[in-house]
């Protein structure tokens, strides 16, 4: 697959020793890249949805986090892997759902301790930055691999519905759910796409329109609450969504609303398909159930995109960021190793 786009969300400047981020949270109406060099922008940009998407955040905290110590002045190893636990447990505090980020830092910590009696303070810094490196090329790798898989279950002239962003802005390249689209744009394959706005930050009607319009691809933008009645209508061949943690049992944590999404699908016998990199799966996670789910603040439903606050103040707002969908309700999940139905179990390794 070629990169369509020209860029990626999460970059490295070799010249300018920093991550460079596309600000997702002025799209569609702007594009412009932020350079990261310091905690207090690496956590800003996670925290605040500058970039978002779980393979996306767990790239971003490993590159950031590099970043970020190469420019710390540690004198002994022991100085920078306690710095680096440090950092690395707050910016896990920030996105608690998805698990890439964790992992991505999990196996920073990993190589710096494996490495940290053959190596000088020097050498652990570059270590660090080739080991985050090399997530992303992996992620890469990865989403080709998923979109070769996903596509197999599609044929010419589907229309697919999607939620959320789990596309190119949510990945280092390509996507997870829409991949397949991508694929089969590249290969002359004519598919159609239903995209849920997705309240309440609007990812699909800001984000996954803008990367559709970008590649061209038949796109109709629609309410949230107006699946169920496309659904009956057979106006939709099958759902697929992205993830940001599946449990072991297959119990899946996405953006909310996707749970909603499942149960209407399954009603009207329409496939949901669920793409996302092996790394999103915690295998130390029985069930959706032990997935801690993210709450967010209350003016993202009230204020964010009105000109004037649209409810009254000082109402109870309850806004968690994603909910989860019951592994029977799910018709596949799909990762870099193959296809996977209920009752799923998962390749570790490819």
């Amino acid at each position: 697959m070629t990169n369509i786009f020209g860029w990626d969300s999460v970059q490295y400047s070799e010249s300018k020793k920093a991550m460079i981020i596309l600000d997702q949270t002025l799209l569609p109406n702007k594009e412009s890249f932020i350079s990261i060099n310091k905690e207090s922008l690496l956590k800003e940009a996670i925290k605040l949805l500058k970039v978002r998407g779980a393979p996306a955040i767990g790239i971003a905290a490993a590159i950031g986090s590099a970043v970020v110590l190469e420019r710390y002045p540690a004198k002994t190893n022991s100085e920078l892997i306690n710095e680096f636990n440090r950092l690395s447990k707050e910016l896990i505090s920030l996105r608690p759902t998805a698990v890439n980020l964790k992992n991505s830092l999990v196996r920073l910590q990993k190589a710096l301790i494996e490495h940290s009696f053959g190596y000088n303070v020097k050498e652990l810094k570059a270590l660090l930055l080739e080991e985050a490196l090399k997530i992303k090329e992996e992620d890469i790798a990865a989403n080709i691999k998923m979109a070769q898989h996903a596509l197999t279950l599609l044929k010419p002239g589907d229309t697919i519905l999607t939620y959320c962003n789990a596309g190119h802005l949510a990945v280092s390249r390509y996507g997870t759910a829409l991949s397949p689209i991508y694929l089969a744009k590249e290969r002359g394959i004519d598919l159609k796409v239903y995209v849920c706005e997705t309240r309440p930050l609007l990812q699909g009607a800001r984000l996954t329109t803008y990367e559709l319009k970008k590649a061209g691809v038949d796109f109709t933008l629609i309410c949230d609450n107006m699946v169920a009645h496309l659904m009956s209508q057979g106006k939709v061949n099958a759902v697929i969504t992205g993830c940001d943690r599946v449990a072991a049992n297959g119990d899946t944590a996405n953006k909310i609303g996707t749970h909603t999404l499942s149960v209407s699908a399954s009603y009207y016998n329409i496939p949901h398909y669920i793409i996302g990199p092996s790394t999103t799966i915690d295998y130390s996670c029985p069930s959706g159930s032990q997935i801690k789910i993210e709450e967010r603040e209350s003016a993202e439903i009230t204020d964010m995109w009105y000109n004037k606050k649209m409810a009254p103040p000082g109402i109870k707002v309850y806004n968690p960021a994603f909910d989860i969908t019951p592994a029977k309700l799910i018709s596949a999940i799909i990762t870099e190793t193959g296809i996977y139905r209920f009752p799923y179990k998962f390749k570790i390794n490819d």
